[in-house]
């Protein structure tokens, strides 16, 4: 399960979550180069802001499920705090 931080050619930061069972390519050969998720699709910057590992799929999409449901500043939290480990 991983969150993205995608920024637009204005300038718009957002959030993609989602879950994969090989992060580096998901990340590097299928949204770095536009294939994918559409919401990834065309955006100026795309980087890896946050992961979590999980047994099994159904795990993963159960958080992924419930950090969707985060608002913005919930996961900008989650991210700082992942980062400041």
């Amino acid at each position: 399960m991983y969150i993205l931080e995608t920024i637009s050619e204005n300038g718009d930061k957002h959030y993609y979550t989602g879950h994969t069972k090989d992060l580096f390519t998901r990340i590097k050969k299928q949204h770095g180069k536009g294939h994918g998720a559409r919401f990834c699709r065309n955006k100026k910057k795309i980087s890896l802001e946050y992961f979590e590992s999980f047994l099994t799929k159904k795990e993963a999409m159960r958080r992924e499920l419930e950090i969707k449901s985060f608002s913005k500043k919930k996961k900008e939290e989650l991210i700082k705090n992942f980062n400041e480990r």
